[in-house]
């Protein structure tokens, strides 16, 4: 039972590297629940192309989910403003609530529309095959390298915008690439692993390593463990208690947080 685990723990291995440092970005930009709305955004275009006639595996669905994510790339990358009369993370709230709502207005006029919702939400990475963790890992490989190649100019839009300016950084231009590559990880991540899961693997990482450090290599060390023993311990779990895989996986994740975040705050207590 345990060998048919070594594949979906490979993939978990691969979603948690690039996920995780992603997640740091994320959070520091204070814009949460992004990686949910451009998840949404691929689930809403995989949902067109299933109308359209195509198979969730078809290459047709994953440009159509992908070109979706990039519209919601230029417009959150056009969001973005020094001065904000509407804060960024409710317009991604909005492009959430909006792209959820068109899903499921598609999705029931798709025969077996239910299964399909099931799918977007928590995926199904316990069936992933050795072609499709392959292509992922050199999907993000070529992500890495762009983001290390870049790595000072996106460093200091997500963790000193203000310094970005007073040095001629072009904010906006620097934003679209960040949120091209983030949709791109977030639309091949979604057809691995569902909305739900990617969400964990991209936050809860990144949080929980917040609750200690505020260095980035050490926060990077940390979300990467915290991504090891969520994985291990959902995939275990699954096995053990015969529950849905990513379903587990999610509750592994939030089981971690809260343990900690109470543990932590227990420790500031008696200090």
């Amino acid at each position: 039972m345990f060998s048919l685990l070594v594949l979906p723990f490979i993939a978990c291995l691969i979603l948690t590297a690039i996920h995780t440092y992603l997640g740091l970005h994320v959070v520091r930009r204070g814009v949460i629940f992004v990686d949910l709305a451009l998840a949404q955004l691929a689930a809403f275009g995989s949902t067109l192309a299933l109308l359209l006639g195509f198979d969730l595996h078809d290459r047709e669905a994953y440009f159509i989910s992908l070109g979706m994510t990039f519209l919601g790339a230029a417009f959150f990358s056009l969001s973005r403003r020094r001065r904000e009369v509407i804060p960024q993370e409710a317009v991604i709230g909005v492009t959430y609530a909006v792209s959820a709502a068109a899903s499921l207005i598609l999705l029931d006029r798709v025969p077996g529309g239910a299964e399909h919702i099931r799918s977007l939400l928590v995926g199904n990475i316990l069936t992933v095959s050795q072609e499709e963790v392959i292509n992922t890992a050199l999907l993000y490989i070529v992500v890495g390298i762009v983001h290390w190649v870049c790595r000072q100019p996106m460093m200091a839009i997500s963790f000193d915008p203000e310094q970005a300016r007073i040095e001629g950084l072009h904010i906006r231009t620097w934003d679209f690439l960040f949120y091209m590559l983030f949709g791109l990880v977030v639309t091949s991540s979604v057809a691995l692993a569902g909305i739900l899961l990617v969400f964990s693997y991209l936050i809860v990482p990144a949080l929980i390593s917040l609750i200690f450090t505020e260095h980035i290599r050490i926060r990077l060390a940390i979300g990467w463990g915290i991504g090891f023993l969520g994985s291990l311990g959902g995939l275990y779990a699954s096995v053990v208690l015969d529950t849905p895989t990513g379903a587990s996986v999610v509750c592994a994740f939030g089981f971690l947080f809260f343990f900690f975040f109470i543990w932590k705050s227990r420790l500031s207590s008696h200090i």
